[in-house]
């Protein structure tokens, strides 16, 4: 709730200052629900992109979801539209919160899953159309608001590295982060991830661990 309000409102009044009614905002956050890819998605608009060029540049972005979905394979059993529902609100918030929190009550995990993919959902659309209004009620420099976003990032970042307590994972991210930046600089974000992860999986293999 902290992250996702505050964040929300800071790209529901970017979003206002593009000139669209308050409502776009948090219809937005309800069908497409990508916090890193909504605030793209202003700059792409601003430039007058097409809604096709938007689309893609979207779904390139938000494919290191494929990343994640993989490693919970194990833990969404959901079935039907609960399932769907699940796979339709991982973000990088709530993967977070999944991989680094347990359920209550052991033997309604499921639910636990959908209870906390849902109310992230409800405070990201909350966060938007708060924005939005207020962008359309004041008038005032929005210049820095998108730093929420790396701001909140940086948050889980801290938050994974207490709960894992080992360097080897991020000093590996972070050398392929700039590996990827500098060689890769386009698509600089999936290189990255599938870097990393090929290199985690081989660091196991040769420890002899189960991927």
């Amino acid at each position: 709730m902290f992250g996702y309000i505050p964040m929300g409102i800071a790209f529901g009044i970017l979003f206002q200052n593009l000139g669209y009614e308050w409502y776009f905002s948090p219809l937005m956050g309800l069908l497409v629900y990508a916090g890193a890819a909504q605030f793209m998605a202003l700059g792409l608009l601003a430039a007058q992109a097409s809604l096709l060029e938007v689309a893609v540049a979207i779904f390139i972005l938000n494919s290191r979801h494929l990343f994640f979905g993989v490693s919970l394979l194990d833990r969404y059993r959901a079935k039907g539209l609960a399932k769907l529902y699940l796979i339709f609100g991982l973000t990088d918030e709530t993967y977070s919160l999944v991989t680094s929190s347990h359920s209550p009550d052991a033997g309604d995990e499921q639910q636990y899953y959908l209870a906390l993919t849902a109310w992230n959902h409800f405070y990201w659309v909350s966060g938007c159309a708060i924005g939005a209004l207020i962008g359309e009620a004041v008038d005032f420099d929005a210049t820095g608001m998108e730093f929420t976003l790396t701001a909140l990032f940086v948050v889980l970042l801290i938050e994974q590295a207490k709960k894992l307590r080992q360097a080897f994972p991020f000093i590996v991210a972070l050398l392929s982060g700039i590996f990827a930046l500098f060689f890769f600089k386009e698509q600089m974000l999936l290189i990255s991830i599938g870097l990393t992860l090929l290199l985690l999986m081989a660091q196991k293999s040769f420890n002899g661990e189960a991927l």
